[in-house]
């Protein structure tokens, strides 16, 4: 069999950061309108979220959907999951700059009007916005048939904007990490919200929908298990430990390589990774992907990462387990600048 990639399931990452790369060096112009005034953008364009200046505090916004996970959702005609993780798409980025987040909006675009999975998806969207602490202040709906086209009739696309508040004092970056810093990991519940295209033609070419996987679970609920919102636990070890956190980091699309984001002037040694969830093993084997394009491709059982010095690890990890979160240290910042190793697969992305 050929090893299946996140390419040819029509989803190539370089070519994403390329034309990202493009698109950042055209609108990080816009930055001058506000330089000197109220609103001023005070980071650049590649962070988890970007924030601006306003009084003694900066305002952190995101935008993010939830990709092609949508597709399964209409396949299995189960609407009320899909809205919890647009909602965690966009909370979770925020937390990364050390961000409470405190309004959303959505975008819900559908090839027709179906009241029953509007209602659906909104349950979703206020589910994730309860556990996230957040309140859903408004969006747009809009009927764009012959653009959104899906399953069924039942095509519709799901993205939101997220925003938060931080005291400037407060603000997590990245740029203090350091070699010898350690990373603590948090489990993910599943899949998440990336890779799914990846996901889909692997799973649903072997699987129908409503299958069951080897371990009895449902193709359909293992691939709708909503996104983990990590933002009470986050914000709880921010309040306890602040001074001991130096990067918090959302592994989403591209995996591992989300750590780079952080700070690419260090590497990440991860000697002890998560164990993943047996729908990425399932994955693995039935597309006999390789192992570096599921760690590039998925969080392989890490949803979270909090980068941190070394003397206050248990204490971290002593407050994210009150919280009933699965965590441990996963390995160390090293100076190997810009090398993610991971030891155990004989991997360096």
């Amino acid at each position: 069999m050929k090893p299946a990639t996140y390419a040819e399931s029509g989803v190539d990452i370089k070519k994403e950061e390329k034309a990202v790369e493009s698109i950042v060096s055209v609108i990080s112009g816009t930055f001058a309108n506000r330089r000197g005034k109220t609103g001023e953008v005070k980071s650049q364009i590649g962070h988890f979220a970007n924030f601006i200046e306003m009084g003694d505090k900066y305002i952190v916004m995101a935008t993010d959907g939830v990709g092609t996970k949508v597709l399964v959702a209409q396949m299995a005609r189960k609407f009320d999951t899909v809205g919890i993780d647009m909602v965690a798409m966009n909370v979770n980025d925020i937390i990364c700059v050390g961000a409470e987040p405190v309004a959303l909006v959505d975008y819900l675009a559908v090839e027709k009007v179906d009241d029953s999975v509007a209602v659906g998806i909104a349950k979703g969207i206020r589910d994730g916005a309860n556990d996230a602490s957040v309140a859903v202040i408004g969006g747009e709906t809009a009927s764009l048939k012959g653009v959104i086209t899906g399953v069924g009739g039942m095509g519709f696309d799901l993205a939101g904007t997220c925003v938060g508040i931080v005291d400037k004092e407060k603000v997590v970056l990245g740029d203090k990490v350091r070699a010898g810093d350690k990373v603590i990991g948090i489990a993910s519940s599943g899949i998440h919200s990336n890779g799914y295209s990846l996901a889909r033609k692997v799973i649903l070419g072997k699987y129908k929908i409503t299958d069951k996987l080897p371990w009895g679970a449902g193709v359909a609920d293992e691939m709708l298990v909503p996104t983990k919102i990590y933002v009470k636990p986050v914000l709880d070890v921010l309040s306890k430990h602040f001074d001991s956190v130096v990067g918090l980091c959302h592994v989403t699309g591209g995996g591992l390589l989300n750590l780079k984001r952080l700070n690419g002037n260090v590497g990440f040694r991860l000697g002890d990774v998560m164990d993943a969830p047996p729908i990425f093993a399932e994955i693995q084997r039935s597309g006999n992907v390789p192992v570096d394009e599921m760690f590039r491709t998925f969080n392989m059982g890490m949803g979270f990462v909090i980068v941190c010095k070394a003397d206050a690890c248990d204490d971290i990890l002593g407050v994210l387990r009150k919280w009933k979160l699965s965590c441990k240290v996963v390995g160390e910042v090293t100076d190997r600048k810009g090398v993610v190793e991971v030891p155990q697969f004989k991997l360096e992305l």
